[in-house]
C-alpha cells in the first residue's frame, strides 16, 4: 500500500471517528431537550420541584429565585445570621418563575428575595426571530411583575441583572444569534430602571464580563453558565447588600 492512500485511509478514519462522536452528541442533546420538553408538560411551573414551604424557618429567611443560574447558585459565606433558601429551577422562563411565586417564595416570608431571571426568555429569539419583540417585552414584564409581587410581600428585593454570555460554542451557531446578546442589553436596561424604594439593582455584569463583554473564561462554565468561581466572585461582591 502506497503512501497517499495510507493518507486517505487514515484521513478518512478520522473523519468517520469525528462524524460519529458528533452524532452521538447531538443525539444525546436532543434526548435530553425531549425529555425537559415532556416533562414541563406534566408539570408547567415546576411545582413539585421544591416542598410546599409551609413548614416553619427559622427567620430572617434569605431567597436566591429564579432559573439554572439561581439555583447553582451557592449561599454566601459572608452571611452568617440568616437561612439561606434556594428557588431556582433550571430552563425556567420568567413566565414560570411569575406563576410559582406564591407556592416557591411567599410563603416562605422572605426579608431579602435575590433574583436572576430571563435568558431562557431571549435564548428563544433565533428559533422565533419573528416574535422577538414580543419575547423582549413578556420577559420585562414578568420580570417587572415578579419584583412586584417580592415587594408585596415585604421584603427586600434584590433584582440582578441577566448574566452574560460566555463564548459561543461551535454547536450553538447554527442556532444562535447576536440579537440574544442584544436582548440581554435591552432587558438590563429595563432593569435599571426598577431600583427605588426596597428594590436594588446588582449589575452582575460589572463582576462577571471581561473587556469584550463576555463572561471572563476564569469564571466561565459554558455559553449561558458560570462556575463555582463565578459565584463566589458574585458573593463577594453581594454580601453587603444581603445584611437582614
Amino acid at each position: 500500500m502506497n503512501t497517499p492512500t495510507k493518507i486517505a485511509i487514515v484521513g478518512l478514519s478520522l473523519a468517520l471517528l469525528v462524524s460519529a462522536g458528533l452524532n452521538v452528541f447531538l443525539y444525546q442533546q436532543c434526548q435530553k431537550y425531549y425529555l425537559q420538553l415532556n416533562a414541563r408538560g406534566l408539570d408547567p411551573l415546576g411545582l413539585s420541584s421544591y416542598p410546599n414551604s409551609a413548614e416553619k424557618i427559622q427567620q430572617p429567611v434569605i431567597v436566591f429565585y429564579g432559573d439554572s443560574r439561581a439555583e447553582a447558585w451557592s449561599a454566601p459565606d459572608q452571611i452568617k445570621n440568616a437561612t439561606i433558601i434556594n428557588r431556582g429551577i433550571g430552563g425556567q422562563t420568567t413566565a414560570q418563575v411569575l406563576g410559582r411565586f406564591p407556592q416557591h417564595v411567599a410563603s416562605l416570608k422572605p426579608k431579602i428575595i435575590v433574583i436572576q431571571v430571563g435568558v431562557n426568555d431571549l435564548k428563544a429569539i433565533p428559533l422565533f426571530p419573528e416574535q422577538k419583540e414580543t419575547i423582549i417585552r413578556n420577559c420585562q414584564t414578568n420580570i417587572g411583575q415578579i419584583v412586584k409581587m417580592s415587594r408585596d410581600t415585604g421584603a427586600k428585593v434584590v433584582v440582578t441583572t441577566i448574566f452574560p454570555l460566555g463564548r459561543l460554542p461551535i454547536e450553538r451557531r447554527l442556532f444562535w444569534s447576536d440579537d440574544v446578546a442584544i436582548a440581554i442589553n435591552d432587558v438590563n436596561d429595563y432593569i435599571k430602571t426598577l431600583a427605588g424604594d426596597r428594590v436594588t439593582v446588582f449589575d452582575s455584569s460589572q463582576v462577571l464580563a471581561n473587556s469584550q463583554g463576555i463572561v471572563d473564561p476564569k469564571y466561565s462554565r459554558d455559553l449561558l453558565h458560570i462556575n463555582p468561581e463565578g459565584y463566589v466572585a458574585l458573593n463577594k461582591a453581594i454580601a453587603g447588600i444581603l445584611v437582614p
